[in-house]
Parts: C-alpha cells; sequence; structure tokens
C-alpha cells in the first residue's frame, strides 16, 4: 500500500470558464452538512478492498470535465435511441458508475434533490486517490447537473491515446488548461491500467506494414518485445488489460514520469509528453524531486479541471439518479 501521504493546498484561487467564483469550499454546509462526510466514509470503506476502482473514478471524473464540463454528463444513460457519452469507446471501459449509483443513493437518502452527481463524482475521486496514499486537493462545490449527453462529443473532445504533442496541448487549451495541466494530469496514470487494442498499433502495425517489426520506433524495443511476449500476444487482442505503471500502478508515485523518461509509456500520448522541451524539463523537475513536489503540481491541476464549464446557479439540475435526467 502506498505511503499515506496527503498535500493538503489552500482554495487556489483559479478561474476557468468564468466559473471558479461560484463554487465554494463547503457549499453544502448548510443544506446537507454530512454530504460530503458521507461520500469520504463510502470511499474510505470501499476502495480499500478494491484500489484499483480509484483509478476508473479519477478517470471518469476527467472523461466528464473535458465533454460539457464538469456536469456529470458522463454518468447519463442513452435515452430515445440516442447514444450517450458513457457509449463512446473511451468511456466503454469505464467501471465506476455503479459505485457513483450507490454513494449517489445515500446522499439522496440523507438530503434528497441537493447534492449534485458532478459534485459526488468530484469528491469521490479526490477521496479515493487519498486513500490509496495519494495527494489531497480542494473540491470547491456547488456544481449542477447537466441534461445532455452526446456519444460525439465524447469522441470528439477526450483527448485520445494517440494523440501527439501538438493535439494534446490543444485539445487541453481548448478547455482552458494548460502545458503544466497536460504534463501533470497525466501523471494519473501512475496508477492507471489499459487494454491492449488502445496501444497495439504502437506493437505491431505503426506505419501499416504490419507485423512485429512494424513497431513504434518511439517505444523502448525491449520493453515492445515484452509486451509482445506476455501480454498483447496478438494484433487483435481486446481484452488483455496492462498497467501503465508496471509493478507500481496501485501506487500514486513518480515511477510513471521515469517509464516515459525511458520510453516505456504505452500510449503514443505518454511518449509525446518527451517530444516537447518544455514538457519534458517539467518531467525532469518532479522526478528529480520529494514526492511532494509532484503532489502538489497534481493537485493544483485537478482543482483547475474540476473547474471546467461548470454548470452553477439555476443551471442545469440536480439529478434524482446519476443515470437519469428527472
Amino acid at each position: 500500500m502506498a505511503r499515506m501521504m496527503v498535500v493538503a493546498l489552500v482554495v487556489l484561487a483559479v478561474v476557468v470558464g468564468g466559473a471558479r467564483a461560484q463554487l465554494r469550499e463547503g457549499f453544502y454546509e448548510q443544506s446537507c452538512p454530512r454530504a460530503e462526510q458521507i461520500v469520504k466514509h463510502y470511499v474510505q470503506q470501499h476502495i480499500p478492498h478494491a484500489p484499483s476502482v480509484a483509478a476508473t473514478l479519477l478517470r471518469t471524473h476527467f472523461h466528464d470535465c473535458f465533454v460539457r464540463g464538469c456536469d456529470a454528463s458522463v454518468l447519463l444513460n442513452a435515452t430515445g435511441g440516442n447514444e450517450a457519452e458513457k457509449d463512446a469507446a473511451p468511456n466503454q471501459t469505464l467501471r465506476g458508475f455503479a459505485f457513483i449509483d450507490r454513494v449517489k443513493a445515500l446522499v439522496e437518502a440523507e438530503c434528497p434533490g441537493v447534492v449534485s452527481c458532478a459534485d459526488i463524482l468530484a469528491l469521490a475521486a479526490r477521496d479515493s486517490v487519498v486513500v490509496i496514499g495519494g495527494p489531497s486537493w480542494p473540491v470547491p462545490t456547488g456544481r449542477r447537473d447537466g441534461t445532455v449527453s452526446i456519444k460525439q462529443e465524447a469522441l470528439d473532445q477526450i483527448p485520445a491515446p494517440t494523440m501527439n504533442f501538438t493535439q494534446l496541448l490543444q485539445s487541453f487549451h481548448n478547455k482552458s488548461l494548460q502545458l503544466a495541466d497536460l504534463v501533470w494530469l497525466s501523471g494519473a496514470h501512475t496508477i492507471g491500467i489499459a487494454h491492449c487494442d488502445s496501444f497495439t498499433e504502437r506493437l505491431y502495425n505503426f506505419t501499416g506494414r504490419g507485423g512485429p517489426g512494424d513497431a513504434d520506433p518511439s517505444l523502448d524495443p525491449l520493453y515492445a518485445a515484452n509486451l509482445r511476449r506476455t501480454k498483447c500476444k496478438t494484433a487483435t487482442d481486446n481484452t488483455t488489460i496492462v498497467e501503465m505503471d508496471p509493478g507500481s500502478f496501485l501506487t500514486f508515485d513518480l515511477s510513471y514520469y521515469r517509464g516515459v523518461l525511458k520510453r516505456r509509456g504505452l500510449f503514443q500520448s505518454d511518449a509525446a509528453l518527451i517530444t516537447d522541451a518544455a514538457a519534458k524539463a517539467d518531467i525532469l523537475s518532479v522526478v528529480n524531486a520529494p514526492p511532494e513536489v509532484f503532489f502538489q503540481v497534481f493537485a493544483r491541476s485537478m482543482v483547475r479541471m474540476g473547474n471546467i464549464q461548470v454548470k452553477t446557479g439555476y443551471e442545469g439540475e440536480i439529478r434524482k439518479h446519476c443515470a437519469l435526467v428527472n
């Protein structure tokens, strides 16, 4: 189990999309005083028995915020024959929906119609990372839930594992995030897993010629050979799961970045981080520093991400069930 290290940051005065000032820590102090404690208690009860769920909650929060802002639209089911965000390929491997539904049910029993699914997801993502020994960060609350979820928007807006650095940076700029946020939020891959089909082109068919000789030259060839031999044994494997930070994927630490520097990142988007001089310099600055430094910069970027295009006030709604519009 990871060293229990919690870096608590003061509330950051970050303005993203003009909405930051409308969120505040302790938003539910009067309307549902136990809301945050209920979320935290459930997470503390269950994540130790299923620590890999921390990664999926964090990823779900990320995928939510990148499409229509942090409004829990990723949690909505398809309706009327129209496919929703969770039907898009990047979201089909998310498995935290039932976890969030159970937390929501507990909060609803305490305070019906008060606490948004968007806030519950943001709080649960933070609390789960803390439980596995990762950083803490402030989660200002007051988000409202969206009422629209469209599959194509998820396909268009969630950064793809095949992106190069220019494409990644543009994707982040589109959400008012900066180069540093791209570097630090990628650090979440320290607790990530990936299915073979998200990176097998790098192993078998990088230029289109096909075969094990057609590997991505930016991937360490010994590592690529090991992946072909022990994990993704065929170019069509779409079920095998691979740790993004081998040997330490349940520990929130710096080994992901060390792997990237050794050209052992699974995704093209991981490898892309060291193709930009400024991004590579940022990575080098943390791998040679105490872990607390990474925890602090990761936490700062999580606060910024959690404020992307949030709905507040009278926008959206407070869903009764996270998968359904009221």
